[in-house]
């Protein structure tokens, strides 16, 4: 099962660990650019995607079109980004 993990350039305390343990983490530069990572993702047989919070709101397909697929879960979680 192949497993990304999406989070904003700017946010550094996300994912470290996931990093460190080597999962594929995406930082995007652009939060704008997020449905098209996420379906570049599931192109590529990604069946989970982790995304943080703040990612995750610039998303319109996560449920449009990823709600209730049985073929991608997609999780979002808390963002660690302290301003």
């Amino acid at each position: 099962m192949k497993i990304s993990l999406i989070k904003s350039k700017n946010d550094s305390n996300s994912f470290k660990m996931f990093k460190g343990l080597g999962f594929d983490v995406i930082e995007l530069d652009d939060l704008e650019k997020t449905d098209i990572e996420i379906d570049k993702l599931v192109n590529e047989k990604y069946k989970t995607i982790i995304l943080t919070n703040e990612v995750a709101g610039f998303s319109e397909n996560i449920i449009k079109k990823y709600n209730k697929s049985d073929e991608i879960n997609i999780i979002i979680a808390p963002s660690k980004r302290r301003e």
